[in-house]
């Protein structure tokens, strides 16, 4: 439908817009139904004719019967339209704002790319992470809290406390979320398919660390648990160096989901021959910590397992746990076979761990990278023992 217009000042105002968003001689057009009587038609044309008698648009008129009508005015000169209208060029109101934005502000030269993705989009008229150029006092926490978190400034600080810290208000990081982990993407490693919470909770953002889950045959400080194998308790993530092994586990599993965890531990391993936690999905920066302290407290030829769903966000949380423990962590019930035979395509693609891979899910990787890939979501399949020593080729653990 092309644009059309009963007000002059609209119709130029529309022709700035449409060059601002990168189109080099934009038309628009009259709409002749829409006049309310021959004076405000008139009124129309005498100003549009002044307009291009300035040099600022260019009319074209109709042939015949119709060769005194305006059929179309397109943009000549925007400098000449913006003087006209009384309307500053989108670059100068960007370049306020930006100015605005980053007043006081000194930000890592890491930050530049941002920046300029920002510049871009509101140069062209068009929002950034869903804030226009008006809104600069609304983002700026954004920036604030980024730098702060890319400095490492939010270590020990609960959500909320830091948010009141660095952006004067307990509730600015709900708001901001998205915008602050987009700022972080590519400067420290987030998870780029997650919620943007779920991608904070990995660097230890979150509003109080939820109680990890584990089961085993253990002791907690005094409490002799190991004897009674409860099915499972819960700890804080941050009390993890208080746990006792008095025998060796057969293995260390971690779980990324509830149901598949309750199901591993009544129907696999009903003994408690290993121990079994339950990670939550994406594991918070506490419940990483943690799994250092139980990989620390344990012999070093335990071997340490993961099961995930067989899809991207998988990968990214077998890479995080093993990062975790430093040390050899194999996938369970993980194998592009597995997924090949028993998952489906997805409905969507998302992006995959760059970088090196290590050879433990190097395949699993390689195979979701694949057009063909199919997904597996692990509540399809039944819980099974790990393979303590397991004599597979890494990666392909069924």
């Amino acid at each position: 439908m092309p644009r059309q217009f009963t007000d002059a000042r609209l119709l130029m105002s529309d022709l700035l817009d449409r060059y601002e968003g990168g189109a080099e001689s934009p038309i628009a057009y009259p709409d002749y139904d829409g006049f309310t009587d021959v004076a405000q038609m008139d009124k129309f044309v005498r100003e549009l004719c002044y307009a291009e008698g300035r040099g600022g648009i260019r009319i074209t008129r109709g042939r015949g019967l119709k060769s005194e009508q305006i059929k179309h005015a397109r943009l000549e000169s925007a400098p000449l339209v913006y003087e006209l209208l009384g309307r500053r060029p989108v670059g100068e109101l960007m370049e306020v704002a930006t100015g605005r934005l980053l007043d006081g502000l000194e930000l890592p030269v890491q930050f530049e790319a941002s920046l300029e993705t920002l510049r871009s989009a509101w140069s062209r008229g068009r929002e950034w992470q869903g804030f226009s150029l008006d809104d600069v006092d609304r983002l700026k926490p954004a920036f604030v809290m980024a730098k702060a978190i890319f400095e490492h400034r939010h270590v020990g600080l609960d959500y909320r406390t830091f948010s009141r810290r660095f952006a004067g208000d307990s509730k600015a990081l709900e708001r901001l979320e998205g915008p602050v982990v987009r700022l972080l993407s590519g400067l420290v490693e987030v998870p780029p398919t997650a919620r943007p919470r779920d991608a904070l909770r990995t660097l230890g953002l979150e509003k109080f660390a939820p109680p990890m889950l584990l089961s085993g045959r253990f002791d907690f400080d005094l409490a002799e648990l190991s004897a009674a194998a409860p099915m499972y308790f819960g700890i804080p993530p941050g009390e993890a160096g208080r746990l006792k092994f008095r025998a060796r586990p057969e293995y260390v599993l971690t779980i990324e989901n509830f149901a598949s965890f309750s199901r591993h531990i009544m129907e696999a391993d009903p003994q408690r021959t290993g121990v079994t936690i339950y990670v939550g999905g994406y594991p918070s920066l506490a419940t990483q910590d943690a799994l250092k302290k139980i990989a620390t407290a344990l012999p070093a030829d335990v071997p340490f397992f993961h099961w995930s769903d067989i899809d991207p966000d998988g990968t990214w949380i077998f890479r995080t746990i093993e990062s975790s423990i430093v040390g050899e962590l194999k996938p369970h019930l993980m194998s592009a076979a597995l997924a090949d035979r028993l998952g489906k395509p997805p409905t969507e693609r998302a992006r995959l761990p760059s970088g090196a891979m290590p050879f433990a899910i190097a395949d699993l990787v390689a195979y979701l990278r694949r057009d063909d890939a199919k997904w597996l979501e692990q509540e399809e399949l039944d819980p099974r023992l790990p393979t303590a020593n397991a004599a597979q080729r890494p990666g392909h653990s069924e």
